[in-house]
């Protein structure tokens, strides 16, 4: 049964459990028929591109100032091979792992000045070589991961190919698609086991496409073109009830199973269990994934299926961001207006801003966005075109069910915040009714979280006054 499995930058800095609890698990560990996708260690792809969290610059920074990478470049090298030596324990051979690094830094060394040479002549648009050098750095630390990695488990005895995805020699026009089946041809899966480069080279350009949730697209195109039996993801973490740092590791379930609805519902809220473009193709090729947790590898995780069986009234998760921010558009002559919201659409599509929830009356309209994407540009054209515009920090709770469908969830809700005395400032449900959104203030997001867990999940705790699910 041919599985396809990908490996988080923060579990590969772990690797002695990555081989433990993950390649080499159990009495009699499958050595064959199974494809790893891994990511860079966890913070590399930062020092190349920039800080996911915080946009502090990296390289790609850099070059795009026209400044000098190689200084950056040169402390990328030392930090890698720096790095490496924490793996020589494992196996990993120092000499070998230093020469492939080294030699990829050289010749990505290279290639940025002949792009800024090319930038400098003006005779190439500027986008097109920024977007290249992008792709390159992007290639950088999955191709450092994943040779170490084949490396490691080569010293243990396995039989394991290296699949470089990366084409970074190579000027083949391959689109992505194309790239993965050309390199995994000649890849004999009966006999052993394969690494891959989450980064994959294609001439519509990964990085243009989904930006830095490349290396879960690359493992859900894998998929679908080699037609694997299952997909999995292994994290640091179970996907749970709710956030453990907030209501506790010990009080927080993992959940056995959802839809690939869900998974939507989660990414849309910033919380991804994965890409939703990488969960797409998996729904529509009928593969079932699994998140599992790197270190409880005897634990099923969660299992994201077209089939899951929805049951009515049952909240599966509550999750949600302070990250997010709220405006509304007032004006009483949009009462009868037909189109009137097609005016907002007009200026989020200008700033590229997407919303996550939008709520309308007579007179007003508000949405809820992430606050990484507001600009005073962009609130300043929202009230150079409308009469009044209110906004403010918010926070965004999700109470997450393949179906929702049962009285009595929006009023037990409502109550067990109102016993915290946290208001709700604004509502969404959809009439598909899986993902009740509710806006509260922003420091009242931890508070709410906890609430709502305690109602929905520990039961023991619930309040006496009322309970959906008495």
């Amino acid at each position: 049964m041919l599985s396809i499995e990908k490996i988080g930058g923060t579990s590969m800095l772990q690797m002695e459990a990555v081989l433990q609890n993950i390649v080499f698990y159990g009495q009699t560990p499958q050595l064959t028929q199974r494809i790893f996708v891994v990511s860079a260690y966890a913070g590399v792809t930062d020092e190349l591109l920039e800080n996911r969290k915080t946009g502090a610059p990296g390289i790609y920074t850099a070059f795009c100032e026209s400044r000098d990478c190689k200084p950056l470049l040169e402390n990328l090298r030392s930090h890698l091979v720096k790095l490496n030596e924490q793996f020589a324990p494992l196996g990993l051979d120092l000499h070998l792992a230093k020469n492939f690094i080294e030699n990829r830094i050289a010749l990505l060394t290279h290639y940025l000045k002949s792009l800024s040479e090319v930038l400098a002549s003006g005779y190439v648009p500027s986008a097109n070589l920024y977007a290249a050098a992008r792709e390159m750095l992007a290639s950088v630390g999955e191709a450092h991961a994943a040779f170490n990695m084949v490396n490691m488990m080569q010293h243990r005895g396995a039989q394991t190919s290296l699949v470089d995805l990366s084409g970074f020699d190579d000027q083949h026009p391959f689109t992505i698609d194309q790239r993965i089946v050309h390199t995994f041809k000649n890849i004999d899966l009966n006999t052993g086991m394969a690494v891959a480069t989450g980064y994959c080279k294609g001439v519509e350009g990964i990085m243009r496409e989904f930006d830095r949730g490349y290396s879960e697209v690359t493992f859900s195109k894998a998929a679908v073109a080699l037609n694997v039996n299952q997909a999995i993801i292994h994290k640091e973490y179970h996907l749970s009830s709710a956030d453990p740092e907030i209501v506790g590791v010990n009080n927080c379930l993992p959940v056995k199973v959802l839809n690939y609805n869900i998974a939507d519902q989660l990414a849309d809220i910033g919380m991804q269990a994965i890409h939703p473009k990488a969960s797409k193709p998996l729904e529509l090729a009928g593969i079932d994934l699994r998140i599992k947790n790197t270190f409880q590898p005897e634990h099923d995780g969660t299992l994201f299926s077209a089939n899951a069986q929805a049951q009515e009234g049952k909240v599966d998760l509550v999750s949600g961001s302070d990250k997010v921010f709220i405006f509304e558009i007032i004006d009483p002559l949009m009462v009868g207006a037909v189109g009137f919201d097609e005016r907002i659409m007009g200026v989020l599509n200008q700033f590229k801003v997407s919303y996550i929830l939008k709520t309308t009356s007579a007179n007003s309209i508000s949405m809820v966005v992430f606050k990484k994407d507001v600009s005073q540009a962009f609130l300043d054209t929202l009230r150079a075109q409308f009469m009044e515009v209110r906004s403010q920090d918010c926070a965004l709770i999700a109470i997450l069910g393949m179906s929702l469908k049962k009285t009595g969830i929006l009023a037990a809700s409502a109550g067990w915040l109102a016993q915290k005395n946290i208001a709700i400032l604004s509502i969404g449900l959809a009439y598909s009714q899986v993902n009740l959104q509710l806006v509260v203030e922003k420091d009242d997001y931890q508070e709410a979280i906890k609430a709502l867990h305690r109602g929905f999940f520990e039961t023991d705790n619930a309040p006496v006054t009322y309970n959906a699910f008495a």
